[in-house]
């Protein structure tokens, strides 16, 4: 099998839906599985559902409603005359998270999150599933929850890898083309789980490496890997060939195109991943597999906004040393920050994080207690992979506001104020 993965921007209106169509058309849809993302914005309004559950109730009810009629639109668009049946099935998914609503007890936002943002999957493959047969392309159905099993880690869920090969082997149809959703999977209990934002990839590099498929294919809006976001870096470069280690180390600094927990499971079964473009699904694209580092050998530019530098020191100025630096992470992870960045000295303790879950405040609570500590928020984190002169004179043309920097041999990062 093959496994296609199409994000939120590829089927973000119904023209988006039908290009689909048109790419499944031109490059195939034999012994496919195809991983589907939530429709455009749909997942930022989610969040903001859930936002209004906790903070602005008397909001909810609109804001519920504006997603139900952004997918009506898009059915109308799409079906016309006969859009009934899906009207129906929109209705019959939003009717599921408003009796979530009404009858949830837990106070715990990353359950209720994970239970309400999941929906946006559930909408998107339910309406593309249904054109795909209405156009003669047949498609079937399959909820990735029954699949994707993970514990209760609401928000960045971890992976039961070998009840999750079990049930996608028992539960995918070889033969067909499946449509399923990324991103979502359900724990013990069968709540929904979600795997971290923009786990869709990594939902289709699971499948694929339970199904020992043939390859994974990303469709993207841009023709490949470039060497950096274009909205951000000039004069960007596509990268033909990323072998699989150079990948995960361009995801792990924050390279957006691939997601971090992707490349792994491919990599240890060798099945190519292929990034293209939805635009223009004839091109090459970028390939990442096993053999050489990079192709063209050039510098890698990777932005991360808005991060939180935190600056640590005993209060009696003795040694930072394991002790101190254990107690640190264990409260990090506790307070579900990611490091992106660590630097330590005699007396100090600096460490880059991303506050993705708004726990700041809780964690220099903490830490304020037993250290004296020192935060910058909103910097950014910038990275050079493979950094050459007029690479780094790029970057340090920020010098004055740079707060740190980190060399490798191969990789530089710099933490400078906005």
């Amino acid at each position: 099998m093959r496994v296609f993965k199409f994000g939120g921007a590829s089927v973000k209106d119904a023209e988006g839906v039908r290009n689909v169509v048109e790419v499944l058309k031109k490059v195939g849809h034999k012994d496919t599985l195809i991983i589907v993302s939530a429709m455009g914005k749909t997942t930022n309004a989610l969040e903001l559902v859930v936002d209004h559950y906790f903070n602005q109730p008397e909001e909810l009810s609109n804001a519920i409603l504006e997603l139900k009629q952004f997918h009506l639109q898009i059915v109308e668009a799409l079906f016309g005359p006969l859009s009934e049946p899906m009207n129906t099935r929109v209705g019959e998914l939003v009717s599921e998270l408003k009796s979530f609503f009404k009858h949830n007890k837990s106070t715990n936002y990353s359950f209720v999150y994970d239970q309400v943002v999941g929906f946006g999957e559930l909408l998107s493959t339910s309406i593309i599933n249904a054109y795909l047969n209405q156009v003669d392309i047949p498609c079937e159905w399959l909820d990735a929850r029954k699949c994707v099993k993970t514990d209760a880690y609401y928000r960045d869920a971890n992976l039961d890898w070998e009840l999750t090969q079990k049930t996608i082997n028992a539960q995918v149809s070889k033969n067909k083309l499946v449509i399923s959703q990324g991103f979502i999977g359900s724990d013990d209990n069968n709540f929904t789980t979600t795997l971290g934002r923009e786990g869709s990839d990594y939902t289709a590099a699971i499948f694929a490496y339970a199904l020992n498929a043939e390859s994974v294919t990303i469709w993207k809006d841009v023709p490949g890997v470039l060497n950096g976001d274009p909205r951000v870096f000039e004069n960007t470069k596509l990268l033909n060939q990323i072998s699989y280690t150079e990948a995960i180390e361009l995801a792990f600094y924050g390279a957006s195109v691939i997601h971090p927990k992707t490349l792994q499971p491919l990599q240890r079964k060798e099945i190519p991943l292929y990034v293209r473009s939805f635009l223009n699904p004839e091109g090459a694209g970028t390939s990442v597999s096993k053999g050489k580092t990079l192709e063209p050998h050039i510098p890698c530019y990777i932005l991360k906004p808005k991060q939180v530098l935190i600056r640590l020191s005993s209060l009696d100025f003795s040694f930072m040393v394991e002790d101190n630096i254990s107690e640190v992470f264990a409260l990090l992870y506790q307070y579900q920050m990611r490091v992106d960045l660590i630097q330590n000295s005699a007396i100090s303790f600096s460490v880059c994080v991303n506050n993705k879950y708004d726990r700041l405040e809780e964690l220099l609570q903490i830490l304020r207690s037993k250290f004296k500590v020192t935060v910058f928020e909103n910097v950014d984190l910038y990275t050079v992979r493979h950094f050459d002169t007029e690479a780094l004179t790029t970057i340090e043309a920020k010098k004055d506001k740079i707060l740190l920097e980190q060399r490798a041999q191969e990789t530089i990062q710099y933490v400078v104020e906005q």
